[in-house]
């Protein structure tokens, strides 16, 4: 059965969020000229759906932070248990199959590089049924998922909802508080939540849960981003370039892909190639376009290898359906421990 596809205003929500994650209802109803209980009720009807979801996931910007990409192929009839058994690791944030080369590819975090190198060598490694693995380590982050919109909102809208999401988005990284780890994982599930929320959840004294929320905000060491399920965002195509960028060119070449509204993650690496690009299209006939578009405008860019994701299995600890939507179940990612 086909997805139904968002409705407008279903769009215009969800682009706002991915601006300001956590303005309220009130400052984001100003901008949009609606109520507060209708974006209220619209958002919980997409949520409750899988449709689209606000989360917290570890700042790949800060400078501790382990990443990796790992490639993995599995042994004959393994791959559905290995799969399983990522999906509940707190290490493996992100799953994709693709269509070409290898049986998955796993986005991989923890707290530091020692831990990195643990799962990799020692558990993954010697894991029953895989085969053989490929890590590239990340480098740099110069784009990642929650810099992704979408084209929905008007020039005005979108600059005032900027001036919103700037006033609690920190621009350093600092590790998070002591004693958060119970908020953290409140907010993986529920990036929206309030501090009166948190507290009736976890248990704890509002007053001490608000002085504490802010401290974990003001931190820097999370991210919030809004996801929508892609099959039904007009942004289905999920395609990795794998190139090779001479080191010289890496600035000229990072400015010119951050003006593709179809970058979803940049990132430079270390192996063969030293560049992972990530679009989002709206067609396999309009990622054709894209890549000749980069390939007209940067000749020294080359691309390796160009790999089409067939389907998410998991989004920064969300676990996926087939369908694209949200499960609602959620791995805390083992990179928010504040421990």
């Amino acid at each position: 059965m086909q997805e139904p596809v968002l409705e407008e205003s279903d769009l215009v929500l969800i682009h706002a969020l991915q601006i300001a994650p956590r303005a309220t209802w009130t400052e984001v109803a100003g901008v949009l000229g609606t109520t507060a209980t209708t974006l209220a009720q619209r958002w919980d009807r997409l949520r409750s759906r899988g449709l689209a979801w606000v989360t917290a996931h570890p700042s790949a910007r800060g400078e501790t932070v382990g990443l990796g990409f790992v490639e993995v192929d599995c042994e004959p009839g393994a791959t559905d248990e290995v799969l399983a058994w990522l999906c509940r690791d707190p290490r493996a944030v992100t799953i994709d199959q693709s269509a070409r080369g290898r049986d998955f590819v796993v986005t991989v975090m923890t707290p530091d590089l020692p831990s990195l190198t643990h799962f990799l060598l020692d558990e993954l490694a010697h894991r029953p049924g895989v085969q053989r693995q490929r890590t590239r380590l990340a480098t740099g982050v110069h784009r990642q998922g929650n810099d992704w919109r979408l084209d929905a909102l008007a020039p005005g809208q979108r600059t005032a909802l900027e001036k919103i999401g700037r006033a609690t988005r920190p621009t350093t990284v600092t590790p998070l508080p002591a004693g958060s780890g119970p908020l953290v994982e409140e907010l993986a599930k529920d990036g929206r939540a309030t501090a009166a929320e948190l507290a009736r959840v976890t248990g704890r004294n509002p007053a001490t849960v608000r002085r504490q929320l802010a401290k974990v905000i003001a931190s820097g060491a999370l991210s919030f981003r809004c996801e929508v399920a892609r099959e039904t965002s007009y942004w289905p195509i999920h395609c990795d370039w794998l190139a090779r960028v001479p080191t010289t060119e890496w600035d000229r070449t990072l400015a010119a892909l951050a003006t593709l509204p179809e970058l979803r993650l940049c990132v430079t690496t270390t192996g063969e190639t030293n560049m992972l690009i990530t679009v989002w299209t709206r067609s396999l006939t309009d990622l054709l376009r894209v890549e000749r578009l980069v390939s007209e405008k940067l000749p020294w860019l080359n691309v390796v290898e160009s790999v089409v994701n067939l389907r998410t299995l998991k989004r920064m600890g969300w676990l996926v359906g087939e369908n694209g939507r949200a499960t609602g179940e959620v791995v805390v990612p083992s990179a928010l421990s504040s421990e």
